[in-house]
């Protein structure tokens, strides 16, 4: 069964194809970045024209690079939420239009079920498992029951840890994306050389908060300043991502312990983060644990990852029709038909 998927969240423009959600026969994307380095971040209105400009293409050459035409493909999954929402109405107008003009079912698919689907194209992974989807716009913790059954234990309650990365890697100077640049800078640092606080929630043992982290690094950039004192920035960006990727191993192990699970995943962008896959398989050799981890070019947004999560669902029948709409936000635990 052959699934051609549509990415279109926020700044790529993706189109692949993926056979039986594991094995992917082309994965083309078009991306705007270099553009939005010039404002230091995503600007939505520059995002959704390049998307209009970019997607039919994409998809032509998609079908290309799989050997095969649209008369081939059995489905066409697309993000529909979360994300910028005029980018995704590119990409859901675009398929909803393809669809209704080849008679092709229609799959709608969550950005981050996509994310975690990332591992089912790069490793030998079945659910149930404890998956962190650390990404710019997200940070959960989650129990994946089934290939479309997600159970949320533990979320951020402000910023997401890679929209903390970013915004501490602008304010130190770096380019952007400042994850990016943090986690390309840190190895000429001392990660112990500033300490930053250790954020903790109420309520539940399991959230993240990583605005304090945020503030404090800002801070930090700008006492010395007033001071006219220098930085070490190769150690601030170190210190910083430690405290950050401490954050996030932290509750990740708690959760682990806790529930009694012993098949880790990681996936979204920031899974590309050295430090986070360094530590992250420490954790799993020192709990005898199986840790799983995206190849680093499915780590970033694509749509083989979306392909791969529009087969489960449509084996469950989460179809669309012509009604289909697009969603800045939802919850991962809610699908296309409980929404």
């Amino acid at each position: 069964m052959k699934i051609l998927g549509i990415e279109s969240s926020c700044d790529e423009t993706a189109c692949a194809v993926v056979e039986n959600g594991r094995k992917v026969l082309s994965n083309v994307i078009a991306t705007s970045l270099e553009e939005h380095k010039l404002y230091g971040g995503v600007v939505p209105e520059i995002a959704s024209r390049r998307h209009a400009e970019s997607i039919s293409g994409v998809v032509e050459e998609a079908l290309a690079q799989a050997n095969c035409t649209i008369d081939d493909i059995d489905a066409i999954a697309v993000t529909y939420a979360p994300g910028l929402i005029g980018a995704l109405l590119v990409g859901v107008n675009f398929a909803k239009g393809l669809a209704l003009a080849t008679d092709t079912p229609l799959v709608p698919v969550h950005h981050i079920r996509g994310h975690i689907a990332s591992n089912y194209i790069s490793n030998d992974v079945e659910p149930p498992f404890l998956c962190l989807i650390v990404s710019g716009g997200h940070s959960h913790i989650v129990a994946v029951n089934s290939y479309t059954d997600f159970e949320i234990i533990g979320k951020t309650r402000d910023d997401a840890a890679g929209e903390a990365l970013d915004k501490a890697g602008r304010t130190m100077g770096l380019e952007y994306p400042g994850g990016v640049s943090i986690d390309r800078l840190s190895p000429q640092g001392d990660e112990n050389k500033y300490i930053f606080p250790k954020p903790k929630v109420t309520g539940s043992p399991y959230d993240f908060s990583f605005s304090g982290l945020k503030t404090a690094v800002i801070n930090t950039v700008h006492n010395a300043e007033q001071k006219g004192e220098s930085i070490d920035i190769p150690s601030l960006a170190a210190s910083f991502q430690k405290g950050v990727v401490d954050c996030l191993i932290t509750n990740l192990e708690k959760v682990a312990r806790d529930k009694g699970y012993n098949k880790i995943v990681i996936a979204g962008g920031v899974s590309a983060n050295s430090k986070l896959r360094a530590d992250a398989e420490k954790m799993c050799d020192r709990n005898n644990w199986k840790l799983y981890l995206p190849k680093l070019k499915y780590c970033g947004d694509n749509a083989a990852m979306i392909a791969s999560q529009g087969y489960y669902e449509f084996l469950e029948n989460n179809v669309a029709n012509e009604s289909l709409n697009a969603y800045a936000t939802m919850s991962i635990d809610k699908s296309y038909r409980n929404n």
